[in-house]
């Protein structure tokens, strides 16, 4: 990785500074010079619950940055509007909880991220590289981790911990001033746009309740029946767990779903004699479970997408053929090729034996990969 970098970095505050209320965050927002970027990042606690708890919000624009508390944040119609206006470029960095955290708290579907972490592995930094590790490698500044794992939601925090929520935004506009040097000499100026943004996309889709048993992996050997009862239950399982805003495993872990699904205990007996499921999800659960499963068995499941297999072993070898080419473009652009063409990305790209009409595999994937499609194709029609 090229770590010469001219970029400047903002000096550290000698003083902590807040937006006290939420007029004071209005009027700070409404004056940013238009597409300013802004950096952004939270703190939050998410232990035994399902979604996460606002413990503080960070913002910086330009060298001023400001820590937030979360009741000022989401009383203030500006920065939803900023939230989700595409042509303001938000700087995150592994932003995905993050994103989280806004659909749910604030109802706003974030626009115009950008995740700095893969900004850095498109520009040859690595493939999910950490914050703190990018930082003392780029700007040769080792940043004080101590306060991670503090309690964001106690009050008054320490000087530590404000200190250290203002690092994490110090350096993200400098990042992002490297990132974009690098990525306009690659010719790779609107990968992290389209990155990002199909990113985002990704992690508002889990929304879909119905879709979320194919994240199941190892439910694969089930039937179509057994799929069909697999797919209530989990769906039932993501509104009960945001209903009570508990985490999956606090309700029936994925195992467990699996294993109840493949028997379709017909009687509270016959689910208490699945081995692993507790007596309270029986004595609480067990008529609703039941119903479920009855219901699921009478549905059309004919049509049901299966859950994904592992690859057979000829098709193994067509993955490692094709694995070849993208390989060679990865290292010939010095991107990793977790980013160019993830395990699961290719392997159902063997399974449909094609990239065409394959999302994932247009835009600037398409355009590296173009000196090589013909070769690919041509592996994977086999």
């Amino acid at each position: 990785m090229d770590t010469n970098t001219a970029v400047t970095v903002p000096p550290s505050p000698e003083t902590v500074r807040w937006l006290e209320n939420t007029e004071a965050l209005d009027t700070w927002l409404t004056g940013l010079a238009p597409e300013l970027p802004l950096a952004l990042d939270t703190e939050f606690e998410r232990v035994s619950t399902f979604y996460p708890i606002p413990g503080l919000v960070q913002l910086g624009a330009g060298e001023e940055l400001w820590l937030v508390e979360p009741d000022v944040v989401a009383a203030s119609e500006p920065f939803r509007q900023l939230l989700a206006d595409p042509r303001r470029p938000k700087l995150l960095y592994a932003m995905s909880e993050d994103l989280e955290l806004f659909r749910h708290w604030l109802n706003v579907a974030p626009a115009g991220v950008l995740d700095l972490q893969l900004g850095a592995a498109l520009a040859g930094a690595g493939f999910s590289v950490g914050y703190a590790r990018l930082v003392e490698s780029l700007f040769g500044e080792t940043l004080d981790k101590s306060a991670t794992r503090s309690d964001w939601l106690a009050r008054p925090l320490t000087p530590e911990q404000q200190r250290y929520a203002l690092e994490d935004i110090r350096f993200l506009a400098p990042l992002y001033q490297w990132v974009k040097e690098r990525l306009q000499a690659r010719g790779l100026e609107q990968a992290l746009e389209e990155e990002s943004a199909r990113f985002a996309g990704d992690g508002a889709d889990t929304e879909d309740f119905d879709q979320y048993y194919l994240k199941l992996r190892g439910g694969w050997t089930l039937s179509p029946e057994q799929q069909s009862v697999l797919q209530a239950l989990v769906a039932w399982r993501e509104g009960e767990c945001r209903r009570l805003d508990r985490p999956r495993n606090r309700v029936l872990n994925d195992g467990l779903l699996i294993a109840v699904a493949e028997r379709q205990p017909g009687s509270l007996a016959e689910l208490k004699d699945v081995q692993g499921v507790p007596g309270g999800f029986v004595r609480r659960y067990g008529e609703q479970v039941l119903a479920l499963i009855r219901d699921a068995r009478k549905a059309d499941f004919s049509r049901l997408e299966p859950i994904p297999g592992p690859l057979t072993r000829e098709q193994q070898g067509i993955y490692r053929s094709a694995k070849k080419y993208i390989k060679k473009v990865a290292e010939d652009n010095d991107i990793p090729i977790e980013i160019l063409a993830p395990r699961k990305r290719l392997e159902k790209a063997v399974k449909q034996k094609s990239l065409a009409n394959d999302p994932f595999f247009e835009g600037w994937r398409l355009a590296l990969l173009e000196p090589v499609r013909a070769d690919i194709e041509e592996t994977l029609k086999q």
